[in-house]
């Protein structure tokens, strides 16, 4: 594997890159979500084990954190080069986290979203694979966030057949 370059100043800008990448995700993502959050979310039947509101912004925020965090760590192991497919894997998912809350709070439609979030689950469960190919501290970040996606499939479900 090709190593990316060591200077502190080449981390610390890769660092920023992975964090202005995963922020801007979250970004789109909370441009479709907060309009939607007093009116229509708020409208619909949830299950009992909905956590509250002022939960989610900062379990998001924690979540999207650790994804630049292994992002950067894969390529401070292995570069760009080196590391060209499992950060591909990484932009997918990170795309396919944005395009949830398109769907699910922007476009109103909770099925597509969970059939969405289903190809969102299996793309993480691949860049924690790929990653820990490179770094496995990298993979480990990224366990709660499965854990989290699996969690929100699992209410997104719920709110689909509770809203037909």
């Amino acid at each position: 594997m090709q190593a990316a370059p060591q200077t502190g100043l080449a981390q610390a800008l890769a660092l920023g890159a992975s964090l202005a990448v995963c922020f801007a995700a979250a970004a789109v993502a909370s441009a479709f979500t907060a309009p939607a959050i007093g009116t229509w979310y708020a409208r619909l039947a949830k299950p009992a084990w909905t956590p509250p509101n002022r939960l989610f912004g900062p379990v998001w925020t924690a979540l999207y954190l650790s994804m630049a965090v292994a992002a950067w760590l894969v390529w401070r192991r292995a570069g760009l080069a080196g590391a060209r497919l499992p950060l591909s894997i990484f932009g997918v998912q990170l795309a396919l986290n944005a395009l949830w809350s398109i769907l699910f709070f922007g476009l109103q439609r909770p099925a597509l979203a969970f059939a969405e979030i289903i190809l969102l689950w299996a793309s993480i469960l691949a860049t924690i694979v790929s990653f820990h190919r490179v770094v496995p501290a990298a993979a480990l970040v990224l366990i709660p966030y499965l854990l989290w996606v699996s969690y929100a499939a699992a209410l997104n479900f719920s709110i689909w057949k509770l809203n037909p």
